[in-house]
């Protein structure tokens, strides 16, 4: 599960950075990286999207469980 974590965690930042270096600068790095053009797809790039898609799915899913167990485990408040 760690392992999924980590990669979930480094999909997340490669898309944000790819947003992020899309608006600051008009440069696409995943297209860059796959050896394309600003905007242009391929059958790699397109998967490299996909993944960045599903892991921020994923994390949203972990921050909705952590939320969901965090606010669940809260205790009754104690008299003195």
């Amino acid at each position: 599960m760690k392992a999924l974590n980590a990669l979930a965690v480094v999909l997340v930042i490669v898309g944000g950075l790819n947003w992020g270096l899309v608006a600051l600068a008009e440069f696409d790095l995943v297209a860059w990286l796959v050896g394309l053009d600003f905007g242009q797809t391929n059958a790699a790039s397109r998967i490299v999207y996909g993944l960045v898609g599903l892991a921020a799915v994923y994390r949203i899913t972990q921050l909705a469980s952590r939320e969901t167990s965090i606010g669940g485990a809260r205790s009754a408040p104690t008299q003195a």
